[in-house]
């Protein structure tokens, strides 16, 4: 009885065909599966007795390596089916298009010379959390309680926590190397930094920011200028004319703002420099001391000077470029007219 059975299976096996995927899956259920009439024959040994338990097994196991043998037999065929399907879609007559190899974001180009230019005069690099504490943003760095940049109006808090917000500027970075590194120390610190300001063709609540540190015995204002005069030639021009006026920041102190001569005009006048010939890049001045004592270092031993600059700012002096949000709406057409600056 067992054997007819058996025969009978062998014989719907041998049969059986398949010419989709939805065929294939029918047969290895009915026969491969752990729940096919094969698998069935494994269970029902138990109630063949001892003596004809070989046999039987032996039965089985060359119907299950028959349903195998057939199965990989019908999974050929469909695939080759499908092959033949796809290559008549195919027309072998027509010409080949080209694969255009896409380009660095100007942004980034940006910044990776900004890189280049200073880590040729020593400048390593560092990179910190864009998710800040109340510390490393605000109090290292000298900012009074009552300080405009603590409110909501011009800082993103998470969840309305005061000690917590997306950071403002990438001199966070700096407090932590200061923090966890002793002088002489030489670093830049590229990275996004955020503002909870209105979107316009001239400002974004998120942009990129590079700033510069330089701490050890013996650092004037004198280096800050050289410093800066070297990047402006190597960044702009030969003939790019560099002045700093007097300013303002919580964290140095004497501070100054960092001006360039117009690179459309040529230091002349014209509507982009409002007729002055200059055009603002930056701020810059020496670390205050009392940043360095926050950040454990020996204002009576060291001293140091800090920079900074937003590299949407170098962008758009760089590519003459108007209307800041077009670096962020990722059109095409905008972005395939840069080349690398490297």
């Amino acid at each position: 009885m067992h054997q007819d059975k058996i025969e009978a299976i062998k014989g719907q096996i041998a049969a059986a065909d398949a010419n989709s995927a939805d065929e294939l899956e029918a047969y290895r259920m009915q026969y491969i599966s752990k729940k096919s009439v094969v698998a069935d024959l494994f269970v029902a040994m138990k109630d063949i007795p001892n003596d004809q338990k070989k046999a039987y097994g032996q039965l089985v196991n060359a119907v299950k390596q028959a349903a195998d043998a057939k199965f990989k037999e019908l999974i050929e065929k469909v695939n080759s089916g499908d092959r033949s399907a796809k290559s008549a879609d195919i027309d072998l007559t027509l010409p080949p298009t080209n694969q255009t190899v896409g380009g660095l974001h100007p942004l980034t180009s940006v910044k990776q010379r900004i890189i280049e230019i200073f880590e040729r005069i020593g400048f390593n690099l560092s990179e910190g959390p864009e998710i800040e504490d109340d510390w490393h943003n605000f109090t290292a760095l000298n900012f009074p309680i009552n300080h405009p940049a603590r409110e909501m109006q011009d800082t993103f808090f998470i969840e309305k926590n005061p000690d917590i917000a997306l950071r403002t500027h990438t001199s966070s970075v700096q407090v932590r190397v200061m923090e966890n590194q002793k002088p002489p120390i030489r670093t830049l610190s590229p990275g996004r930094v955020f503002r909870n300001e209105a979107i316009s063709a001239r400002a974004h609540c998120i942009f990129h920011q590079v700033e510069g540190l330089y701490v050890d015995t013996n650092v004037g204002f004198a280096d800050l200028k050289q410093t800066l005069y070297h990047f402006a030639k190597e960044m702009f021009g030969k003939e790019t004319k560099v002045r700093f006026r007097p300013s303002y920041f919580p964290f140095t102190e004497p501070s100054a703002e960092i001006d360039i001569s117009c690179l459309l005009c040529g230091g002349k006048g014209c509507n982009v420099c409002k007729g002055t010939g200059w055009v603002e890049i930056g701020g810059s001045g020496m670390v205050d001391p009392n940043v360095l004592q926050n950040c454990g270092i020996d204002p009576e031993k060291f001293t140091g000077f800090a920079f900074g600059m937003g590299i949407e700012r170098i962008a758009m002096l760089k590519y003459q470029i108007k209307d800041l949000r077009l670096f962020t709406e990722n059109d095409i057409r905008f972005l395939r007219q840069f080349k690398p600056l490297l």
